[in-house]
């Protein structure tokens, strides 16, 4: 795509193609984001040219999905639905950077309307992947009913997935897959309802890196309960569907399960005693995650591992260190339900006062149009800030 640029450089699809190449084809681990820059740039250029090219505007998300680079993308993701307001994928992109800046209201809008355009079209993947995204911001700002009326119509959904049918919207089977296995792991562990968590059922896919989501969200769980048995059978079939993965030459999902993995051991490990083993295990999954950046298919890890190495350091009683890991999450991943309440309870624990009473408020403020009675966090919260 570079040849094809440089032989044509007036063609503006040619350069649009070749950003697109650079951003996809980047190094994950590349954390000076050079590729996507360099794409970005290419790319913004052109849209000042064009500022209704429908390409520009969704190419501009995808090369700027990165903590690091997302604010880049605010005034293409503002446009994009504008631009092409009947396309189900254009209505759900947007939602991509206002995931990565915790926007989570405009994320919502953003997936009500891509996933009933979808439905209509009978984009079945494409309808699921905008409910993925759409769960995640409705237990970012605790409205569990909202989240939950989701978790049950996945059945209804699920029925009218079929994943051989000729490919008509953006979403391709394995996001339908994902977010069938997500949108309940999600639904589970962002609520710390470890027996629903454990008790998931079990689907064999196409995609072993969906499969995957299952058995995480089952280990955690089940290492919380303390049922060592079946925490222990679900890291080993993670550890399975990684080399599976390692076999296929898919290396970007095997580090994925790698971390999942390394995080069920982790809890296991907790639950057992063996403390040092747990938090070594839990500081690699970090240390790994730190090195990769999230899928498209996804808008976020179902709980990222430095947020799980905070959980478990207040377990240990270290609320200090467990603060650090928290903010390190926030600094990633903003406004963030479990960060948020994690940072608020390191920091009171720590004798943090000011920090605690921050972070409360800051919760309160994301979680301002929470289900009432409201989670036992929010309730929390709501009792450190009225005593100041």
């Amino acid at each position: 795509m570079g040849d094809v640029a440089a032989k044509y450089p007036e063609d503006h699809e040619a350069q649009i193609f070749y950003a697109l190449a650079l951003a996809v084809a980047e190094d994950p681990a590349d954390k000076t984001y050079a590729d996507r820059l360099k794409a970005g740039a290419i790319l913004e250029n052109l849209f000042a040219e064009e500022p209704t090219h429908p390409g520009l505007a969704h190419y501009i998300i995808h090369a700027y999905d990165v903590p690091a680079l997302a604010g880049r993308a605010l005034v293409a993701a503002r446009r994009y639905a504008e631009i092409a307001p009947d396309a189900p994928h254009a209505l759900h992109m947007p939602s991509h950077t206002f995931t990565r800046l915790g926007y989570w209201q405009e994320s919502i809008d953003s997936n009500v309307a891509a996933a009933a355009a979808a439905r209509r079209q009978g984009q079945t993947a494409e309808e699921l992947h905008a409910s993925d995204y759409e769960t995640y911001a409705y237990l970012q700002t605790a409205q569990d009913g909202a989240a939950a009326r989701i978790v049950s119509s996945l059945p209804e959904i699920a029925s009218r997935f079929d994943p051989k049918a000729v490919l008509i919207g953006a979403g391709p089977p394995a996001a339908g897959y994902f977010a069938l296995a997500a949108i309940p792991a999600r639904y589970a562990l962002e609520r710390q309802d470890w027996q629903q968590a454990e008790q998931l059922a079990l689907r064999e896919t196409p995609f072993p890196y969906a499969d995957a989501i299952t058995w995480f969200a089952r280990g955690l769980g089940a290492a919380r309960l303390g049922h060592d048995a079946a925490a222990n059978e679900a890291a080993t079939a993670l550890q399975r569907i990684k080399d599976r993965l390692l076999q296929a030459n898919e290396t970007y999902w095997a580090r994925q399960v790698e971390i999942q993995a390394s995080a069920v051991e982790a809890w296991s490990a907790l639950a057992a005693g063996r403390k040092e083993e747990a938090l070594r295990q839990m500081e690699s999954a970090a240390e790994l995650e730190d090195g990769t950046e999230k899928s498209a298919v996804t808008p976020g890890p179902l709980s990222p591992a430095r947020e799980l190495l905070g959980d478990l350091l207040l377990q240990i009683n270290e609320p200090g260190k467990a603060l650090e890991q928290f903010e390190a999450t926030l600094r990633k991943e903003p406004r963030r339900f479990r960060s948020l309440y994690g940072a608020a309870h390191a920091a009171q624990l720590s004798g943090s006062s000011d920090a605690s009473q921050r972070y409360f408020r800051e919760l309160l403020s994301v979680c301002a149009h929470s289900d009432k009675p409201a989670r036992a966090e929010l309730q929390e919260a709501q009792r450190s800030v009225s005593k100041k």
